[in-house]
């Protein structure tokens, strides 16, 4: 196994601070009870937190499922540790829990559902919008392109073996829209949009405000849907998220240009202005632009931080969906943090080194990662070959850098 070895490397294993409590996302005693949230809305709190509680009895930390284990180890340095191993489990969970409640997700363009399994653990659902060999049109805005489910997962991997480690854990998934979605919703706006097609497949749109018509119906074969399921973040109110626009943000208009784009000297104000100005949160920034021009994704609006942890803590890699949408085409422009402010951080070009030797070659260790998946293959092969064409410039542009 390639991946068993690269996570063995030195560079894999570089330790993170000491994760002292106040680092911690929750402070969990072993023998606290996690009880349910009697509001009705299927939320896990420690006792400590919750004001009403369900009686559950005593339950240890080794009884939690695997949803919440992985909500109590969030901390200041990483959302999950390198060798999890919650990981495996939190992934089966992901792809074979029976689904017992499915309603949508409100806000965004497109649909997207959050589904709820018997120990509570919930997830949202991506549904497959088109093929694995369908490449976004040319002609095509990067704001008018579909959401892929399989970019989701892809990115989840992909992620991971980059050691960056913020984004959720994702799987794909086989769902029955009639028995695991339309039978036992009790979303009463999504329960009217389902449909037979005239092929005899079972359909349903739900509402947003973009891509949700009787035109953009997802249809199972008959009622069988591939999508992606992603493990939820702890809730907002146990937990509280900063959401960042980006500094590089594009202009979401059709001919407008966004001021980095007219001014190449745009970094050097990005960086007299907070957060960018101390710390490295700049850094965490081209991190995730490194992401972003390996998945060819230029959907990078905003992104999120804890609360909690204030300034010094990582970036959550959020809605990966418009990722692996083009592999004949690299669009460099969404290197420009990197190429403008000549800044990265060691251990990560280290590693983008690495994953750029015969060894680790960064196309088979994602294609390892995505076998395992249940909706394998993820990625046509023409975007795993992309893969390690564009580490080649993120490679040279940091040379360039060097070299200045």
């Amino acid at each position: 196994s390639k991946l068993a070895a690269l996570f063995e490397h030195p560079l894999y294993n570089i330790p993170i601070p000491e994760v002292t409590k106040k680092d911690k996302l929750f402070v969990v005693n072993p023998m606290e009870k996690f009880s349910l949230r009697s509001s009705g809305s299927d939320e896990w709190v420690s006792s400590s937190k919750a004001e009403t509680l369900l009686p559950t009895g005593k339950t240890a930390y080794d009884t939690y499922p695997a949803w919440l284990k992985f909500h109590v180890g969030i901390n200041r340095y990483e959302l999950y540790p390198r060798q999890d191993p919650l990981m495996p489990t939190l992934l089966q969970d992901l792809a074979t829990q029976r689904i017992v409640s499915s309603v949508q997700k409100s806000g965004g363009t497109q649909l997207k559902l959050i589904m709820t399994f018997p120990n509570y653990g919930q997830a949202l659902f991506k549904p497959m919008k088109q093929t694995r060999d369908q490449e976004t049109p040319i002609d095509f805005f990067y704001f008018s392109d579909f959401e892929r489910h399989n970019a989701e997962i892809a990115a989840f991997h992909l992620d991971r073996i980059l050691d960056f480690r913020r984004i959720p854990p994702v799987s794909g998934r086989l769902v029955n829209i009639t028995k695991e979605i339309r039978d036992i919703t009790t979303d009463k706006k999504l329960a009217k949009t389902f449909f037979i097609s005239p092929a005899g497949n079972v359909c349903f749109y739900g509402e947003c405000s973009y891509y949700c018509s009787t035109e953009h119906a997802l249809c199972g074969k008959p009622d069988r849907l591939e999508g992606s399921m992603a493990a939820l973040l702890p809730d907002k109110t146990l937990a509280k998220r900063r959401s960042w626009r980006s500094p590089w943000r594009r202009s979401y208009h059709k001919s407008k240009k966004a001021e980095w784009e007219l001014n190449p000297n745009y970094c050097a104000q990005v960086r007299e202005t907070p957060p960018y100005n101390r710390g490295h949160r700049l850094l965490d920034l081209i991190d995730m632009t490194v992401l972003d021009f390996l998945m060819g994704n230029m959907d990078r609006h905003h992104y999120e931080t804890f609360e909690k942890f204030g300034n010094d803590t990582f970036l959550l890699h959020l809605d990966n969906g418009r990722g692996f949408g083009t592999h004949s085409r690299d669009e460099l422009s969404i290197l420009a943090p990197l190429r403008q402010c000549c800044s990265i951080k060691k251990s990560t070009y280290l590693r983008l080194q690495l994953l750029a030797t015969q060894p680790y070659r960064l196309s088979d260790l994602l294609r390892e990662a995505l076998a395992a998946d249940p909706l394998a293959p993820v990625l046509a092969e023409p975007h795993l070959r992309a893969l390690d064409r564009r580490l080649g410039k993120v490679l040279a542009a940091v040379g360039r850098c060097l070299a200045r």
